[in-house]
């Protein structure tokens, strides 16, 4: 199967070959013909499978094979808006949209916040065809009076789990209040929820429904460890790995923006060069940051989970969970900046005595138990005593069950496993178990992501 199978004009087939892009993964195989025919869309895919490509492309062939139906007199009405959760992956769809669409006689425009408002509202006196945006900044346009959602004939939901995780709910429906009851909805997830299916029912009609993989499921190319590690060891466990391992470029997650500085000032003075991404950095920094970490002139990115989606790494060899993330489904997002389009990838979590019923929550999300390895000369006391996590507002996190905890770094004797296997400190690099799925996902195969 190529791209031309699914009809699409030849100027979209120009521009995709151009990419170096010849195969479709099979979440763009099942959404683009889904998307060309018009009906609504539900889409469940994990991240770094394809799936902006699986909307941009349709949603760009549809517009272009229209005329404009705007008013006679004025500029034609945006016809097209794609919402995302943070202003990186705005960034990221809008990027593709003008790729993708460069032969095209379609416009299209980012709309984001942490930045000047003025620019964004004469852009609007222009032409704009398709509009990516974040909710909050959409809506103070439409406070402002400066945009029109009344002729929008495609509404696309960019990773909604993320949308909702982040309290976007409100936002999303008064921004559908605004829009044309007629209209194609299209809505893509890395994660189906309980809320993610409520949120379905409400806004689709009738839709193709695609999992193009099990539903929580992580690429199957990247491998897992977790270094249990004290909580006051951490930064020094993770300067240690970076560098005993020569690791380039490294992305690592923290729970807080606090948390991000202080990791990024401490493996600066380690002389590992960092720079943190969290929603306090003006956009002009995350902007610099991400393209440095992009191009491999910074070694290591620490972001929270806000900050991160969007980053989009074709080869990103290594993933730290320096903090477990509270929400469970956080790992699967996490972990999936790297091992993506099919190439193979590094997960390490360093995990405390904490986080232990964090890292249940986790594993019973994905149904596998992470392989557990202690770093020689890194290896936890058993003395020190769980804390609670306040997350920096006194309060403890969220999690996705009540399991009983299991001690770190002990054996899962429920699970009849051995106790973690110990890491010297001298090996380049350490034996891992690979990560297998149960079951493969039908249609999965090696061909290059767009």
């Amino acid at each position: 199967m190529s791209f031309s199978t699914f009809g699409l004009s030849d100027e979209i087939i120009r521009a995709v070959t151009e990419r170096g892009y010849t195969t479709p993964t099979p979440i763009q195989a099942q959404a683009i013909p889904a998307v060309l025919a018009g009906g609504d869309l539900l889409a469940g895919a994990q991240t770094g499978t394809g799936k902006t490509a699986g909307f941009t492309l349709p949603v760009l062939h549809r517009l272009s094979d229209k005329s404009i139906k705007g008013p006679s007199s004025g500029r034609p009405p945006i016809r097209a808006l794609i919402l995302v959760p943070t202003r990186e992956l705005a960034a990221q769809v809008e990027e593709s949209v003008r790729d993708y669409g460069k032969y095209l006689k379609l416009s299209s425009m980012m709309m984001i916040g942490g930045v000047n408002i003025n620019p964004q509202i004469t852009r609007l006196k222009s032409r704009v065809d398709i509009l990516v945006a974040t909710p909050g900044r959409l809506l103070d346009h439409v406070q402002q009076k400066t945009l029109s959602l009344s002729q929008i004939e495609i509404l696309v939901l960019d990773e909604a789990d993320r949308m909702l995780d982040m309290g976007f709910i409100r936002d999303i429906k008064k921004i559908l209040a605004l829009l044309p009851k007629q209209r194609q909805n299209l809505l893509f997830s890395a994660t189906f929820s309980d809320e993610i299916r409520a949120l379905a029912d409400s806004l689709l009609n009738q839709p193709v429904l695609i999992e193009a993989a099990r539903r929580n499921a992580i690429a199957d190319k990247v491998t897992h460890v977790v270094h249990p590690v004290d909580r006051e060891r951490k930064r020094e466990l993770l300067g240690h790995l970076i560098k005993q391992h020569r690791w380039s470029q490294v992305l690592v997650f923290t729970r807080t923006k606090h948390g991000a500085n202080k990791l990024a000032e401490f493996l600066t003075k380690s002389d590992i060069p960092a720079l943190a991404i969290h929603g306090n950095k003006s956009q002009s920094a995350r902007t610099q940051a991400l393209a440095k970490f992009k191009t491999g002139d910074l070694q290591v990115l620490v972001a929270t989970d806000i900050a991160a989606r969007g980053i989009d790494i074709s080869e990103l060899p290594h993933v730290v969970n320096f903090e477990l993330p509270n929400v469970p489904e956080d790992y699967v997002h996490r972990i999936g900046r790297t091992g993506r389009a099919g190439a193979e990838g590094d997960a390490v979590s360093l995990v405390c005595i904490d986080e232990a019923k964090l890292l249940t929550g986790i594993e019973r999300l994905i149904k596998h138990q992470l392989p557990s390895e202690i770093v020689s000369g890194f290896e936890p006391d058993p003395r020190i005593k769980a804390e609670p996590i306040t997350n920096g507002r006194g309060r403890e996190p969220r999690t996705a069950s009540a399991a009983p905890s299991r001690n770190l770094p002990k054996s899962r004797s429920s699970n009849k496993q051995s106790a973690p296997k110990q890491v010297s400190a001298g090996v380049a690099q350490p034996s891992r178990r690979r990560f297998s799925e149960p079951r493969r996902a039908t249609g999965r195969g090696s061909s290059h992501a767009v």
